[in-house]
Formats: structure tokens, sequence, C-alpha cells
């Protein structure tokens, strides 16, 4: 769901990306070659209201994408060609954020609630060996971007003041695309490459050189959301997402996503 898996459809970038760095090296895979020229300026009738409108309408219709308050995927999250680890990932509204991640030797939650963020690490085999660290204040910043784009299906962020700019008529891989960029923040940007013909959204790329892509398709409350999504650092790392299931609008206790007190460590 750039979660890029906005997983929303669109926003694994942002999950990929709150993953934490050291899982983001090792092999990387091969992705489509790139053809990229020269942006020119958007025609009338391909104004960012009738772009942001053909991109939703391929998503769903506004009945279904408005009803969405809350989703939970489950998955896999593959880090390298032979590490594949369980993933549950919940987005709810308005800023609720939980992504847990399991492997032999450690459960790794990552969560957001509204202005607080917090990760933490507990032994699997061992739940009195745990570890709970609060995340700063551009941490919380990127997470509610993260969130954001994941529920929101693309429309609304001037509300929480951001902006979207268009950025002219491109080309990717042979499909004429419209890029849109949203800005969250200078430091928080997704730029998005939309089929012209399909609204269908074709790449994202993050501020930071980020390439988000995405494969196949799973739906749920009449709403299309991506089986797969793919992240490619600058660096070539690379880290795949594969959904197995998603739930719309089955929201979790508040107590899930507030900060772990002791006692409930």
């Amino acid at each position: 769901m750039g979660v890029s898996f906005p997983l929303r459809k669109r926003a694994l970038a942002p999950i990929l990306r709150v993953y934490p760095p050291r899982m983001k090296h090792r092999l990387s895979l091969v992705l489509a070659t790139l053809v990229v020229l020269t942006a020119g300026p958007l025609r009338a009738a391909d104004s960012v209201g009738a772009v942001l409108a053909k991109a939703r309408a391929f998503l769903g219709s506004e009945s279904a994408l408005g009803a969405v308050g809350a989703i939970h995927f489950t998955g896999t999250l593959e880090v390298d060609a032979n590490t594949r680890l369980p993933v549950d990932i919940v987005f709810q509204k308005p800023f609720q954020q939980r992504i847990t991640v399991t492997s032999p030797k450690l459960i790794e939650v990552t969560a957001l609630d509204g202005y607080d963020a917090w990760k933490k690490r507990t032994n699997p085999t061992n739940s009195t060996e745990w570890q709970v660290t609060l995340l700063d204040a551009g941490q919380v910043k990127r997470l509610r971007a993260n969130t954001w784009e994941n529920l929101n299906f693309f429309t609304g962020i001037e509300k929480k003041g951001g902006k979207v700019q268009a950025g002219g008529e491109v080309t990717v891989d042979g499909v004429a695309c419209t890029k849109l960029t949203f800005v969250h923040a200078d430091n928080i940007v997704f730029s998005r490459y939309f089929d012209k013909a399909t609204g269908r959204l074709v790449k994202t790329e993050t501020e930071n050189g980020t390439e988000i892509r995405e494969e196949g398709e799973i739906s749920a409350g009449g709403v299309r959301f991506p089986k797969r999504v793919i992240n490619k650092a600058p660096n070539g790392a690379v880290t795949t997402i594969t959904f197995d299931k998603v739930e719309l609008n089955a929201p979790l206790a508040g107590a899930e996503f507030a900060v772990p007190t002791l006692r409930a460590n």
C-alpha cells in the first residue's frame, strides 16, 4: 500500500519504507526498463481534478471508497530470496496504523496513534524480553502521511495542509501517463504516474528516489488493491509484500495502537 503499498491501493510504498533499514538490503529484483520522456504540460482535459477522478474510479465507486474507514492486510514480506516473513498491517481513520512483522527471533510492531508513534521488539520465545522505543517527530509525520495515503485514495490532502502538483504528461514503460506529485511536507513527497487511458497507477516515486511498483489485484468491498507491492531503494535493495487477504472496516480497539504501558508489556 507509494502503501508507495497508497495500501489503499497505493500506499505500500510507505509501508515498506517504515520497515527497518537493515531489512532493505540484499538481492535486487530486476524490474521493467523505464522509458521516461520529458514531461509536457497538462491539457485542460487532464486537469488535476480530472486525473484524480479517473484514478479513483479505477479503484472503485465513490460510495465504496468513501465507506472505507479501516483496512486490514495480511500477507508475506520478502526481504531476500530466502527470507519471507508474515506481515500484518492495519490502517484506521483518522490516523492510526499498526504493522507487525514476525520472524523466528523477533516480533516487531510499529504503530501510530494520532500524534504518538512507537516501535516494540519482542523475543517470540520469551515475552518478558522486550524493548519499546518512542519515535521522533519526523517519524510521526511520515507515519501520518503513510496512513493518510492508504485510507484516502488520492483526495483531500489539502485538508491536512498538503497539496497536489501537476507534473505534465510522461511516458512510463511505453504507457502514456500523467504525473501528479503529492506533497505532505518538503521531505515527504510521493510522485505518481497514472495511465491516461484508465487511471491505473503505473509507478510511484518518493522524495528519496525509492520506486514503488504494484502487481496483480485483490479486491475487498468493491475496492481494488494490489496483490503485490515492490519497493526498490536507490541503492538497488528490494523488498516485496504479497497480500493474501484484505479486510475492510473491521476496526481494532484503540488500545492496539496506544503506546504500550509497562503493565501491558
